[in-house]
């Protein structure tokens, strides 16, 4: 059971680097994204990722900070809980999209 465990990290690791690096954003990946944050990170962080009551106001990360994006959905940050085991590394990478892309 030990090695499950390992493995795991070491997976989660493998695709959170895979999500990390630079691919072109695609309108598809915007859709998608828009998708999963109304369905997993709206009721957080608002409708329009501005003026939440109680998580981060999105507006305040840059826009061209994916690696830092990427870590705190994965991983966790502060209140919010680590969406790395829920959320596929394209789901995560879909976020980015429609994150760094703003509002439509």
């Amino acid at each position: 059971m030990k090695h499950t465990g390992i493995l795991t990290v070491v997976l989660a690791l493998a695709c959170a680097g895979a999500v990390a690096q630079n691919a072109p954003v695609t309108p598809e990946q915007i859709n998608a994204g828009s998708e999963i944050y109304a369905r997993n990170c709206a009721t957080c962080h608002g409708n329009r990722m501005k003026n939440p009551e109680w998580a981060i106001d999105l507006a305040t990360i840059p826009k061209d900070d994916r690696q830092r994006f990427i870590q705190s959905v994965t991983n966790g940050k502060g209140n919010m809980p680590p969406w790395g085991d829920v959320l596929k590394p394209e789901e995560i990478a879909a976020l980015w999209a429609y994150f760094s892309a703003g509002e439509k």
